[in-house]
């Protein structure tokens, strides 16, 4: 039987318990800061001021979609939780804040007191009788794990930004209920898609998301995500796009320099173009204003939420995607998710709103 130990002649150098531990403290502290070395644990708990987790669910069949979300924010006060529960049609939306959250240490997800629970198995919400999902996942298509990077690129590494994304997963099925005001929704096989955004700032100042899935080829999936990136003095504004080709192959673009993209963003169009050496990824998005949802963000300090982003839940897509020049795909869905966030944008949508 082979030894599990290593000969003596490549034997490493036993580590003082001292070093080992102090190794051990650089690394949480580095890690607490929000950043992540290269192939690191990108989902699981950083204990940060925020921590979201978003589990979005395509049913292209019966043209309907499912949002679960939660905040874990740590105030000086203790954590607390802003949970919530989309769907589409119908602009359906509640929430709830909750003084008892914990964000998961070894892995995605989080929960809410009895209210939310989600990880990469199951996602469990309870806001209300009329408001419920229930549903078991599998089959996820996630992010690669022969990528050192995730969403954000080599800002990864960089510690104390406000803000962090990462879609980790791409697609998979969801099969289970939800309670939608007074219907009942059954999904088989629905699409899959989330992501975690976390940070030591809580949102940037303007901010701009989207993510279809629901083509015409179902393993099709684009996610973007942008805004200023800021810690301390340092400041820039980033978009970043994730594109998963029918044919299994993952594009990221929106690296300063070498794979930039530019976005030109509306109170109802969404316009991405990015490029690197060998692809160019063009993306266009539109959705009414009157149809979008008023979702809240949350206040870490203030433990409440308040309106802070427009998101459609059914806005159009439509993607185009080239290698050196060549179209290799090209995509719509009538099922994205399209987000504009701005604390004082989304406030006078809500005030506009108000009987």
């Amino acid at each position: 039987m082979a030894s599990l130990t290593q000969p003596d002649a490549v034997r490493r150098p036993a580590r003082t318990p001292r070093a080992y531990a102090a190794r051990v403290h650089v690394a949480a502290s580095y890690r607490s800061s929000g950043a992540d070395l290269p192939f690191g644990s990108l989902t699981a708990r950083h204990g940060v001021a925020m921590e979201g987790y978003f589990w979005r669910l395509t049913d292209p069949d019966e043209q309907r979609v499912v949002i679960a979300l939660v905040g874990v924010q740590r105030s000086r006060r203790g954590p607390w939780a802003l949970a919530g529960l989309g769907a589409h049609p119908g602009r359906f939306w509640r929430q709830g804040v909750l003084m008892d959250a914990l964000a998961r240490p070894d892995g995605p997800g989080a929960r809410a007191g009895s209210v939310f629970f989600g990880d990469e198995q199951r996602v469990v919400v309870d806001l209300a009788p009329d408001a419920r999902l229930d549903v078991t996942l599998s089959d996820l298509r996630g992010w690669p794990r022969t990528r050192p990077f995730g969403g954000s690129s080599w800002f990864q590494m960089v510690p104390g930004l406000n803000q962090y994304w990462h879609p980790w997963v791409l697609g998979g099925r969801a099969n289970g209920t939800a309670t939608i005001g007074d219907e009942t929704w059954l999904f088989s096989d629905a699409q899959v898609y989330a992501e975690k955004n976390w940070g030591s700032g809580g949102f940037p100042t303007s901010w701009w998301w989207g993510q279809a899935s629901g083509f015409q080829e179902p393993d099709a999936c684009v996610a973007f995500a942008g805004g200023e990136v800021s810690a301390g003095p340092f400041r820039t504004t980033v978009t970043a796009v994730v594109v998963h080709l029918p044919d299994g192959r993952l594009l990221r673009l929106g690296n300063p320099g070498t794979s930039p993209v530019r976005a030109t963003i509306t109170d109802d169009r969404w316009v991405l173009a990015g490029r690197s050496r060998s692809w160019h990824v063009e993306l266009e998005g539109h959705a009414p204003t009157a149809d979008a949802l008023v979702l809240p963000v949350p206040l870490v300090e203030e433990r409440r939420a308040v309106p802070g982003a427009l998101e459609h839940l059914g806005g159009t897509t439509t993607v185009r995607v080239r290698n050196h020049g060549r179209l290799v795909w090209q995509g719509s869905s009538h099922l994205a998710g399209l987000e504009h966030g701005s604390l004082e944008r989304a406030a006078a949508e809500a005030q506009r709103r108000e009987p």
